[in-house]
This record gives C-alpha cells, sequence and structure tokens, in this order.
C-alpha cells in the first residue's frame, strides 16, 4: 500500500533494485577539511579531497536522486533531531570518552564541553571532531603532550559511505558493526538516529555494533529473503554466522551466501566487485567473475546448514530460482578493468530495475552497461572517490518498493 500523500515512504527493503523511494545520505562536511597528508592513511583516504568540489560533486549525486522521485534524507539533520533527546546525547557522548587518549583529566574536560552543546553545534563536533586548539587548555599529561594539531574528538571523514554503518533487511534495520579502528564510531551516531529519531521509532534491530564485524558494503539483497554477504577485510565469518541466524529466526530470509573476497584495499568490500542493475543482472569485476564463490547458509533446524563451495552465480541462481543470474560482460581489457574497477565502477546505485547511478569517469564500464540495455545516470566523483567509494557506497537506501511478482 503507497503511504498517504504527504507521508514518508514505509521503511523496508528487500532487494537491490526495487524502485528506490527514500535514501540516507551524507553530505561532506567539515570533517573532510579535517584530512592531511599526516592523517589521510589512518582516516582511510587515499588523498585530500578537495572538500568544495566533493560537496558540489554529492550535491549533483542528491539532485539526480531527487528527480528520479527518490526522498533524499541527511544524516546530519537526522542526528541533530535526535539528539534533543537526553539519551540519544548521553550515549554519543559516552562513546567519544572511552577512547583510551584521553586520560580522566581530559576526559572529565571533554565531557563538560560536549555535555553543554546544543544538539546542533553537539552534532557537528560528533562528526567533524574536536581538536587540541579548539578546547580550553587543560590539567593533566594527556593534553600537555598533544600535538596543538591532535584531536581530541576524532573526525569521523567516512560518514560520507552511509551504506556501511547500517543495512535494512525488510523492515528491520541492521545497525552495523565497522572492522576499522577509524570508523567504529560512526555506529553510535547511526544508531543514535535509529533508535531516537521520532521517523524511526519502534523499528526492530536485527543487528548491533556490540557484535563481530559486519559492513553494509558487504550485504547485497539479491532478491527477497536471498542475502549475500562477503567475507574479507571488513566483515568476518563469525559476524555472517550471527546476521544469517537473526535474519533466519526473524523470517527475513531464507538463504545466505556467505562469499569470501580478497582482503585488499581495492575489494575492500563485495559490493566493489559486484552490484545488482537488474531484477537478474549484476556487474562485476571481470577479474574475480569466474572465481567468485559462495557457501550457502540455511536454518538447520535451529542451528546453520552449510554447503559448498560453488561459483557465486551457480549458488546464487539456485537460492533467488532462477535460470541464471547474468552477468553484464564489460570485455573489459585487464588493465581498464583493474583502472575502473579501483575507480568503482562496478558500485553502482540502482534506482529501478535497469537504472544505474554510476561515477562518470568509468566510460567503458558505463558504457557497456548501456549497450545491455542499462540507463547510467553517470555522476561527477573526482573527489567523491578519494576514499574509495561510489554511489552505492554513498547511499544507504530505506525505502524501495516490492519487486512486482
Amino acid at each position: 500500500m503507497a503511504p498517504a500523500p504527504g507521508m514518508p515512504p514505509a521503511h523496508g527493503v528487500d532487494s537491490e533494485v526495487g524502485r528506490l523511494r527514500s535514501v540516507l545520505l551524507h553530505r561532506p562536511g567539515p570533517e573532510l577539511k579535517r584530512l592531511t597528508p599526516r592523517n589521510n592513511d589512518k582516516l582511510l583516504f587515499d588523498g585530500i579531497p578537495w572538500v568544495g568540489r566533493a560537496q558540489e560533486e554529492h550535491d549533483t549525486f542528491a539532485q539526480a536522486l531527487r528527480d528520479r522521485g527518490v526522498e533524499v534524507l541527511y544524516l546530519a539533520d537526522l542526528l541533530a533531531e535526535a539528539l534533543h533527546v537526553e539519551q540519544a546525547r548521553l550515549d554519543t557522548i559516552a562513546a567519544v570518552l572511552t577512547d583510551p587518549r584521553l586520560g580522566d583529566t581530559l576526559r572529565a574536560a571533554t565531557r563538560v564541553y560536549l555535555q553543554g552543546l546544543h544538539p546542533e553545534d553537539l552534532a557537528n563536533v560528533l562528526m567533524a571532531g574536536l581538536a587540541h586548539e579548539e578546547i580550553t587548555p587543560v590539567g593533566g599529561l594527556a593534553y600537555r603532550f598533544m600535538d596543538r594539531h591532535d584531536f581530541v574528538v576524532d573526525p569521523l571523514p567516512n560518514l560520507l559511505f552511509t551504506r556501511d554503518s547500517s543495512v535494512w533487511v525488510r523492515d528491520h534495520v541492521a545497525v552495523t558493526s565497522l572492522a576499522m579502528p577509524a570508523r567504529m564510531r560512526e555506529t553510535t551516531l547511526t544508531r543514535a538516529v535509529y533508535t531516537h529519531h521520532p521517523r524511526f521509532a519502534g523499528t526492530p534491530a536485527l543487528y548491533g555494533p556490540e557484535h563481530e564485524p559486519v559492513e553494509g558494503g558487504d550485504v547485497l539483497l539479491l532478491a527477497p529473503g536471498v542475502v549475500a554477504v562477503g567475507v574479507g577485510e571488513r566483515t568476518t565469518p563469525a559476524g555472517v554466522e550471527r546476521l544469517a541466524r537473526a535474519a533466519f529466526d526473524r523470517g527475513l530470509a531464507s538463504t545466505v551466501l556467505a562469499v569470501p573476497i580478497a582482503q585488499e584495499r581495492a575489494t575492500m568490500h563485495l559490493d566493489t566487485v559486484c552490484t545488482m542493475v537488474d531484477v537478474d543482472a549484476v556487474v562485476m569485476y571481470p577479474n574475480v567473475a569466474d572465481a567468485l564463490c559462495a557457501y550457502t547458509v540455511t536454518d538447520g533446524d535451529g542451528d546453520l546448514h552449510v554447503s559448498g563451495p560453488e561459483p557465486f552465480l551457480t549458488a546464487a541462481s539456485k537460492a533467488m530460482g532462477i535460470d541464471t543470474l547474468r552477468i553484464i560482460d564489460t570485455g573489459l581489457d585487464p588493465v581498464t578493468a583493474e583502472r575502473e574497477q579501483w575507480d568503482d565502477g562496478n558500485n553502482t546505485l540502482a534506482i529501478a530495475p535497469r537504472l544505474a547511478v554510476a561515477y562518470e569517469r568509468n566510460t567503458e564500464t558505463n558504457a557497456r552497461l548501456e549497450e545491455a540495455g542499462i540507463e547510467v545516470v553517470a555522476i561527477p566523483g573526482s573527489e567523491l572517490g578519494s576514499g574509495r567509494g561510489g554511489p552505492r557506497c554513498m547511499s544507504c537506501p530505506i525505502s524501495r518498493e516490492p519487486l512486482a511478482g
């Protein structure tokens, strides 16, 4: 049933390609201005982005979605609104104060500083961080031994990639567990939004950041009830087990495919090598298409039944109940394929079946998609891509229409 006029779409996602109705984005902000040659590696960026241009590129992305009927929600707005709830303030501030670098004296001063901020200002600090020179000098050794450019509260530049910190499976939300230290605090903000913002009141939780590492970029909803999860640099086998058990117990999935991927920066998530562009089609990095395999996990009378491995396309087709899961043959030579995979050529966001957003710079991959009948909405991404993420990485679908039939 469609929502009443003027009402937000109902929350829920059961596929990668059902028409997108509502999505969560994060517009690049002051947190990206914190990146320097001294800290960008630690903060997981491969370069120092031109922030103004990154914002322009992101605005183009958001407008392309709006032009096609998608409601765009911004994490910063939702967080500021959620922080009007006292428990949300307490929880997010407590997460900052667990940093062992602070010591008792600086920790106490930081608590007082954060507690005195207006919700909008607190949201900004929680996202953009707090530098040593931005807080009134305090006693103790921790503060004195800091460089003036060190951070009392670390910035979170990877908030740009909203796909990773939460993922919807039908009407449940999984607030994920991020593996890299630079990103772990992101989920305290995401959880505050889903727990305390009135828009999401009563949303059932499927997963939490206290569990084993699972990141949203590794989770593909191949079809209603069929979930593929990459296992590699960011998501562990134990995390997949727990996610599968929770999904089975709640009747959200019948099959989970655990898909091993290389534990490398270029293939940090499953969606860096494979994304869906139609109900039965994926675009996949040619260099792994033949080698990608999957273990099939099903509910075995209260325990997990695991079979395989077998080729990913075979396992996926069986689970989806279709003859074959098609690969869009990009036909790229090995060098071009490697370049365009690095630039997130395979990281597309489906707005609807056969309609996908992709970076304009991946001209060869986009041409092959168009030849295969996929309409490509090409967006600029020269600066956005410096954190190694494409349109899918930068978006968390909150509402998609169910697939017909």
